[in-house]
């Protein structure tokens, strides 16, 4: 019923955000990008997909983050034309994906006021899909107390900052706890908004989430070892969605190494490919001062973000469905994080590396 009715407010989006996926970048484009010897070469090669001359009017020498910014920026005119077209449930479903780039922001906001930085500097640091409204009233706080009461009224993330925080807790100690629990909030929040949608969305969604959730988990665990962080207050911080809860949520509460977290996530058979080669037994990393542990999180998340890009694509095989601007939102984010790394490869003529980017068609 939901697919005969579809087409009425959302047809034309949805063909929009399909002729934008057909835009990400093939295997043959990577190849030849891999294959310049300057950023002028590689400035070239874009300007013959669909970046076309995004980077036209930029003088030389080229920087990367010169690259990043303008690639995002294409990113971000896209979602805001999408956002412009859209009505409800559209339009708030899209709202809940730039609430994930407001805590980045406003966690660093609130870093940069601990460390009495300038916070008018920092907002061009902001990622601009959290970029809010009221965003420069953050600005006029000059202390943590100040900025705290801000976040309260100012931000749509009022709720969860409300739910989870005190401006007690606001200090360099608690800061990635605080980003972490607020996030937890948020992920749980957007998990049962897409759960009012009805299907197909709800599958697509709710699966993707659910593994971003069980991600944050494991990533949270390996992340926590040899730290202050208690395992009562690591148990805290676990979103209470995904395919891993509660049982390994349980078992990942209590693990000391990254043996036992490999045993917790045993269950899912999809997660325990992460852990084939993913580093040594935590036997050899003790031998070692945890440089394995360090090497088995680096490769998980290499990991992550390929099931993530995996997922993703699988969203665009069903129709009549939300998921698909999630899904290329994060898609091209990868993309924005491949051409950052060859673009830095080339920069420090780190040929040998250029290769470790994770291609999405």
């Amino acid at each position: 019923m939901e697919a005969l009715f579809f087409n009425i407010d959302n047809g034309f989006l949805e063909g929009i955000v399909r002729g934008y996926k057909s835009g990400i970048l093939t295997q043959n484009q990577y190849a030849n990008l891999t294959q310049c010897e300057t950023l002028e070469d590689f400035r070239t090669q874009l300007s013959a997909t669909d970046y076309g001359g995004f980077l036209a009017n930029e003088s030389l020498p080229l920087s990367t983050s010169t690259i990043q910014e303008k690639a995002t920026q294409i990113l971000v005119d896209q979602f805001n034309y999408l956002r412009g077209n859209a009505v409800e449930p559209l339009n708030k479903f899209l709202e809940y994906i730039t609430y994930s780039y407001m805590i980045d922001n406003i966690i660093l906001l609130i870093t940069g006021t601990l460390h009495e930085r300038d916070t008018h500097e920092l907002l061009e640091r902001c990622h601009p899909l959290g970029v809010f409204e009221s965003m420069p009233a953050l600005c006029v706080a000059t202390t943590v107390e100040e900025l705290y009461q801000s976040v309260l009224v100012e931000t749509p993330l009022a709720p969860y900052f409300r739910d989870c925080l005190s401006a007690n807790d606001l200090d360099d100690l608690n800061i990635e706890i605080i980003r972490n629990t607020v996030y937890k909030a948020y992920l749980e929040d957007f998990h049962s908004f897409c759960g009012t949608l009805g299907q197909p969305t709800q599958d697509v969604m709710q699966r993707t989430l659910a593994f971003e959730a069980d991600r944050r988990t494991i990533n949270i665990t390996v992340n926590s070892f040899n730290t202050e962080l208690s395992k009562e207050q690591r148990a805290k911080l676990f979103p209470t969605i995904g395919r891993l809860w509660p049982e390994g949520n349980n078992q990942l509460a209590k693990a000391d190494d990254i043996d036992q977290v490999r045993a917790a996530c045993e269950t899912v058979s999809e997660y325990r490919t992460f852990f084939n080669d993913a580093g040594v037994s935590s036997s050899s990393a003790h031998g070692n001062g945890g440089i394995d542990d360090l090497a088995a999180a680096s490769m998980l998340e290499d990991r992550f973000f390929r099931m993530e890009v995996f997922l993703n694509k699988q969203a665009f095989l069903q129709q009549f469905q939300y998921g698909v601007f999630f899904s290329y939102v994060k898609l091209k984010e990868q993309e924005i994080r491949n051409l950052t790394w060859i673009a830095e490869c080339i920069a420090q003529d780190a040929k040998d590396r250029i290769q470790d980017f994770i291609p999405i068609f």
